[in-house]
């Protein structure tokens, strides 16, 4: 029988075992008790899923991980942040492979999802296999699936996106029980038996996306210099057939801004210096200043004073529609200016802290000197239209999310 074991229980783990827990019997662990604790009392403090959602009778939590040394087939879960120098931590991997080494057991599956750079799921199996003095593809199996999850998306959700699965095993009895859990929650699945490059395409997805994003603000900051629409400069683009139409905007969260790195990291190693793939991260860390100078520009040409500057930072988290903070801009700029401006407040339905303003009536809009819109959404757009309705000259768009 197989006994399902998920390793990190974040915006990747708790997803998936919750998916997975529809099938098989489940077991989600975490090394924070605080999580522990809040899962089973049926609360998710990332806001992703509801009370009655986490009510499962099939799934189990917990932080000690004897628990769960009967079960059979682990996946890991586990963020892959880099350091203060931009290079890769693996400790939280390194982690859970020593935990794993500890109970692993002759049939025993192990499906790595974090993001890693090329080499890294080889490296740990090499690991395993000097402690436990196990085989890897003869008494244990270890395999890359890399996570697709997209926080806030309920559109492209786990059970509605193809999801490739590196296996190296030749025994078909092993590959089919892999196949069979993974085709439960997935669209498609599309299986290859090379780990290295199934490792490479992950990063490669997300270094795709922040180059994309980077040089339409570079397009953005141009336009503005030379005061030109940047909105019908890209409508007038996106006539021609094979034009890719991004947008520009505040680039953060888990995967964007770390990546990038992550194939540096390797490419380094061989005496390859990465010019391309980290062209993005420059460009896009520096946007947080382009707003910034925005800003001062804005209250200069309203000549509002700073102790009577009332001010209104619309989108906290790294982007709509998630609680996730981890490399918020968003949050960088609310509280640069909040350092300069203590009448400083903000609009996130998706988070809970400090100085936050929810209601909205007529007072309190015309109340505000400026109104700065980091992100888009649906409530976000409810409430620039309210704005433009009462108060119109305290909008601030910088990305022209919602000026047309």
């Amino acid at each position: 029988m197989i006994k399902i074991c998920v390793l990190g229980l974040g915006y990747v783990g708790l997803p998936l075992s919750l998916t997975i827990s529809k099938k098989y019997k489940t077991a989600g662990f975490d090394i924070n008790k605080d999580r522990i604790i809040s899962l089973s009392e049926n609360n998710d403090i990332n806001n992703e899923f509801k009370s009655s959602e986490l009510k499962n009778k099939n799934i189990f939590f917990t932080n000690r991980f004897l628990d769960v040394k009967d079960y059979n087939f682990f996946i890991i879960c586990v963020p892959t942040p880099i350091t203060n120098k931009n290079n890769p931590n693996l400790k939280p991997l390194q982690k859970s492979f020593s935990l794993l080494s500890k109970i692993l057991k002759k049939g025993d599956i192990i499906v790595l999802e974090s993001t890693v750079y090329p080499g890294v799921t080889k490296k740990y199996t090499k690991f395993l296999e000097k402690k436990t003095k196990l085989k890897s593809n003869k008494d244990f199996h270890i395999c890359y699936s890399p996570e697709r999850i997209n926080p806030g998306d309920k559109k492209n959700n786990l059970t509605k996106i193809n999801k490739i699965l590196a296996v190296t095993t030749k025994k078909n009895k092993i590959i089919k029980r892999i196949k069979k859990v993974y085709n439960n929650f997935c669209k498609k699945l599309i299986v290859t038996n090379n780990i290295e490059e199934s490792e490479t395409a992950k990063v490669i997805e997300n270094i795709q996306r922040d180059l994309n994003i980077a040089i339409f603000n570079e397009i953005l900051m141009i336009c503005e210099k030379l005061k030109i629409n940047f909105s019908e400069v890209i409508r007038l683009a996106k006539t021609k057939w094979n034009f890719l139409n991004f947008q520009p905007g505040l680039v953060g969260g888990h995967c964007l801004p770390v990546d990038p790195f992550y194939l540096s990291f390797i490419a380094n190693k061989q005496k390859i210096k990465t010019i391309t793939a980290l062209a993005g991260r420059k460009t896009n860390d520096k946007m947080q200043f382009f707003v910034f100078d925005k800003f001062k520009e804005f209250i200069k040409k309203k000549k509002i004073k700073n102790k009577k500057c009332k001010i209104l930072i619309v989108g906290l988290s790294y982007k709509y529609g998630v609680a996730d903070m981890r490399n918020s801009l968003n949050f960088k700029i609310y509280n640069k200016i909040k350092n300069n401006f203590v009448n400083t407040f903000y609009y996130d339905p998706f988070i809970n802290i400090d100085n936050s303003i929810a209601n909205f009536n007529t007072n309190i809009i015309k109340s505000f000197n400026v109104v700065i819109f980091l992100s888009k959404g649906l409530k976000f757009k409810k409430l620039y239209n309210k704005f433009y309705l009462k108060n119109p000259k305290s909008i601030l768009d910088p990305f022209y999310y919602y000026i047309k």
